[in-house]
């Protein structure tokens, strides 16, 4: 197996933390919001506000469960329409009260059913494409576990995009993209190496800005130190993008996004 099959494996492990364990381990004080004023809450996304450091943050990640239960309940992380209209009400609220926006990735892409399909899954996922790359405060992206197409993309649209270490990022799944190359899904593992999707390859390509450790020389980390390092990353990296104007936080948005 190779490198980036491996990556592969590990980001869709069922012991990777999830959002709402990040939420609780990271921030304080979290109140959870529910619904999208339109149809009904989606739970694959996950969402609220919270605090950090004292500072007011919103905070929206797609839930993924540990065993089979949970993520029948979740979706397996992959959001219908009204989850993303959940997600972009979250985010217009944020805007409004100023608060600094935090999303935590973790779907192999939006839901693909004929339902979510009547109801507007591409509308969802443009609109918050389009809503995100205009929003007036700060946003900061983590994939936590996949990160898959446009379903991960809708809530990635940051000034800065971090990836955790044994995750993955890119346009569709290694099994599809071997279907759709070699008409083969058994040629996964090729594909993977490839698709240039693991942080490491991606953080080479200026596509993501920072890589959150999980291993150091002596092994895995416990997740007691990675949360400890990414908070305090998210930390200084939000002290920072906030001293920034409206503006500038949209210029910077857009020129990040406009280089692919």
């Amino acid at each position: 197996m190779s490198e980036a099959s491996e990556i592969v494996v590990l980001s869709r492990k069922t012991s990777r933390l999830t959002a709402l364990e990040i939420f609780e381990e990271i921030f304080e004080n979290f109140i959870e919001f529910h619904g999208d004023r339109s149809f009904r809450d989606d739970k694959a996304i996950v969402g609220g506000i919270a605090t950090l450091n004292g500072q007011p943050i919103t905070v929206i990640g797609n839930q993924k469960g540990h065993e089979l239960t949970e993520n029948i309940e979740r979706n397996f992380g992959s959001p219908h329409p009204e989850g993303y209209r959940k997600a972009l009400r979250l985010m217009k609220q944020a805007e409004k009260f100023k608060r600094p926006v935090v999303t935590f990735i973790n779907t192999s892409g939006a839901y693909c059913g004929v339902e979510a399909e009547e109801r507007g899954q591409g509308e969802a996922i443009a609109r918050n494409l389009m809503e995100m790359s205009q929003l007036k405060v700060p946003i900061i992206s983590i994939i936590i576990g996949e990160g898959g197409s446009g379903g991960a993309l809708a809530l990635a649209m940051g000034n800065q995009v971090w990836m955790m270490e044994h995750t993955m990022y890119s346009i569709l799944s290694p099994e599809g993209f071997s279907s759709i190359l070699w008409k083969d899904a058994s040629k996964a593992d090729e594909a993977a190496e490839i698709m240039k999707l693991t942080a490491t390859d991606l953080l080479g390509l200026s596509i993501i800005d920072q890589i959150i450790p999980e291993t150091n020389q002596n092994g895995l980390l416990d997740n007691d130190t990675i949360l400890k390092n990414l908070k305090a990353q998210l930390v200084k990296t939000l002290d920072d993008l906030t001293s920034k104007s409206s503006n500038d936080l949209i210029e910077e948005r857009y020129q990040r996004f406009r280089k692919y």
